[in-house]
């Protein structure tokens, strides 16, 4: 009787343990493939990736680097990711923009900082991702770019002119490496915030704003205003309808904005005829104008696409 009494008792205690180990699984299987449309573009690329270790003031960073196929050297892009870390958009942002002629290297910033000491994939879930990449100290932030940069102005296949091109928190830190690093050519900084203080900005810096952001976009004004004043070149441009993370959103195909999807593309546009005026020896090249959305796949959201800036004030 006794064993049967612990059987009757035992069995419904197990239960919403197994119910809750069931929904962890579900989350992490959701979380692994929230951006399973960008991998499965990223593993369809010709071009050759590879990940190496950077060092930064004693630390290891890991960079995803993609190489263009083209037959002379090549200018670098230092890609900043988002606020969801290295996700598998970066890294298939950074392909697309490979495949326009250039060399990326996009280092994961949260590198040796997820669960037991793991990088950007060791997060099982968006949350972690956006608390982890708020609370990373600005000072490593810098020195982990300045690892890229150092690293980009080696590579054999680099003609030694590299810029940075950040998105959503690292846009605002491709717009802080600009005040921060005096050899960058140019920074590009998508729907970011400014840095404070415009003084040691020494190159230009271009940005994309979306129309449906006013949280980033009323800096825009303050900033050409301080940008002015300070000297330096500055040229904004905002497009109507999109939202947030238009470039990301823009190519998602649950993206239900057409705003964001006619934005990414002009972005995109945008970026390359800029990228292509570099004063570099890649002027010959014929780079494309523009690299349209795939549509292939194109379905109704069944899912929110979350917006990617921080909660915390600053942290962006």
């Amino acid at each position: 009787m006794l064993d049967d009494s612990r059987t009757i008792y035992t069995r419904p205690m197990r239960r919403p343990y197994v119910v809750l180990a069931a929904f962890l699984l579900v989350l992490a299987s959701l979380t692994a493939s929230a951006q399973q449309w960008a991998k499965t573009r990223l593993d369809a690329s010709p071009r050759h990736r590879e990940y190496v270790t950077l060092k930064s003031n004693g630390r290891n960073v890991q960079a995803f680097v993609v190489y263009p196929e083209v037959s002379g050297k090549a200018p670098v892009i230092i890609l900043i990711h988002e606020i969801f870390g290295l996700s598998d958009w970066a890294k298939e942002m950074a392909d697309e923009l490979a495949a326009a002629g250039y060399i990326v290297v996009a280092p994961d910033l949260l590198s040796g900082a997820g669960p037991s000491g793991g990088n950007s994939d060791s997060f099982t879930s968006m949350d972690a991702t956006t608390k982890a990449v708020s609370g990373l100290n600005p000072d490593q932030v810098l020195s982990d770019l300045d690892a890229a940069a150092d690293y980009a102005r080696k590579i054999p296949a680099s003609n030694g002119t590299f810029v940075t091109v950040g998105f959503c928190w690292g846009g605002g830190k491709s717009f802080a490496f600009a005040a921060h690093r005096k050899d960058l050519a140019s920074a590009f900084v998508f729907y970011g915030p400014p840095p404070a203080d415009f003084s040691t900005i020494t190159a230009p810096v271009y940005g994309f704003y979306a129309g449906n952001d006013a949280r980033i976009g009323a800096t825009v004004p303050a900033t050409i205003e301080g940008m002015k004043a300070a000297g330096k070149k500055y040229e904004p441009v905002t497009y109507d309808g999109a939202g947030h993370g238009f470039m990301r959103a823009g190519e998602d195909p649950t993206n239900t904005n057409p705003a964001n999807e006619k934005a990414r593309n002009e972005a995109f546009t945008r970026l390359n005829t800029l990228l292509k005026a570099l004063p570099a020896a890649h002027a010959s090249w014929a780079v494309p104008a523009t690299t349209p959305v795939q549509a292939a796949g194109k379905a109704h959201a069944t899912e929110s696409t979350p917006e990617c800036h921080s909660t915390t004030a600053g942290s962006m």
